[in-house]
């Protein structure tokens, strides 16, 4: 399809994430273009609707055999960004010059020129199917500071040991070294790495004086940034048209490169649950944070998460209090929000927030 092209873009709506079999990979190719579509994400859209369009088609190839018979969900195995990251590493890279046109905004036959890049880099582009996209984005640390400064407001320690599952590259454990401006109330380091300002809509969240102890995370493939071509296959899953994505990447890999942040290779429950069995400083909040990552944890892995946080919130005192804090979709209305739980105290889950998915915007709810 062109950038001209005049076929109608479905129109997004709620479907289980969690739907598989016949149709499933046509459907979740739509949804994501639609997704896309709604994001502003333009260039994304036509790569995802270029790959369904050559799906669609009598095209020959393993990668192609592969994703139409897809085993899993396809759309909670965000199976068409995985392919559409392959395809903007090749871009990237500059191994795939043809496709600088679709990158470049410009006006092209999508699916043609996707096809033929795909027939002629299938090997570098069939890896890309073996695990879900790595999207770390330092924006979405707005909205952990944004809780923390509300947790102390209910009188939480404001001092915070920060746990994160799905860390990816580790960028949001950096979130000492960035400076904020949340509606008027700053928060960070006089010389932070990086600054984040996102549209703030409604009250400001608290103004209160907070401390990170110590952030550590998890992830089943972690990143290294210091790694150029891991930092590069990271790079490869930011939607093209987010500029200033790319500026706070190398920002971030500059950052890595002075002190590591702290990850683990383990997968979410095994972390969470020998985490939680650790002694807890008097006077400090363990919080447990992620962004955009429980839809990939599988079933199994958030009901023990679930009950690990929920036992040891059932023994959280005053002096060692436990917090639950997410920015994930809710894709039932196509939007993000921030939600909170602690203990002792609030168990039940407290939206926060209406969010931007890498942090452009916050509508404050609370």
């Amino acid at each position: 399809m062109g950038m001209g092209g005049s076929k109608q873009r479905p129109a997004y709506e709620f479907v289980d994430m969690n739907t598989a079999g016949p149709g499933a990979v046509t459907t979740a190719f739509a949804n994501q273009v639609a997704y896309c579509a709604a994001a502003g994400a333009h260039i994304t859209a036509r790569v995802v609707g270029g790959i369904a369009e050559v799906l669609a088609s009598d095209a020959k190839g393993a990668l192609l055999q592969r994703v139409r018979g897809w085993q899993g969900a396809p759309l909670a195995d965000a199976l068409s960004l995985r392919v559409a990251g392959g395809l903007h590493a090749l871009h990237l890279s500059g191994a795939a010059p043809e496709l600088a046109p679709i990158y470049g905004g410009e006006d092209a036959d999508d699916a043609a020129v996707i096809a033929d890049v795909i027939a002629e880099h299938e090997a570098a582009l069939l890896p890309w199917l073996d695990g879900p996209p790595q999207t770390n984005e330092a924006g979405r640390s707005a909205n952990f500071i944004a809780a923390m400064l509300w947790l102390a407001e209910q009188g939480l320690p404001p001092r915070f040991e920060c746990l994160e599952i799905g860390s990816s590259a580790g960028i949001n454990l950096m979130l000492d070294r960035y400076a904020y401006d949340l509606g008027g109330v700053s928060v960070g380091p006089k010389h932070a790495v990086m600054a984040f300002r996102p549209e703030w809509h409604g009250a400001p969240p608290p103004t209160r004086d907070i401390a990170i102890a110590s952030t550590k995370g998890c992830d089943v493939a972690p990143v290294d940034l210091t790694d150029p071509a891991q930092a590069l296959r990271l790079k490869a899953y930011i939607w093209p048209e987010h500029t200033v994505r790319f500026e706070r990447m190398d920002a971030a890999i500059r950052a890595a490169s002075e002190r590591k942040p702290d990850i683990v290779q383990m997968n979410a429950a095994d972390f969470v649950e020998a985490e939680l069995a650790k002694p807890q400083a008097a006077g400090t909040t363990r919080m447990l944070m992620h962004s955009i990552v429980w839809q990939y944890v599988p079933v199994d892995q958030q009901a023990r998460v679930t009950a690990a946080m929920e036992a040891a919130g059932a023994k959280a005192t005053p002096e060692h209090p436990l917090a639950w804090v997410m920015v994930e979709a809710d894709r039932s209305v196509h939007r993000h929000k921030l939600t909170v739980r602690y203990w002792p105290g609030e168990a039940e889950e407290t939206q926060l927030t209406w969010s931007h998915p890498h942090g452009a915007d916050v509508e404050w709810l609370a």
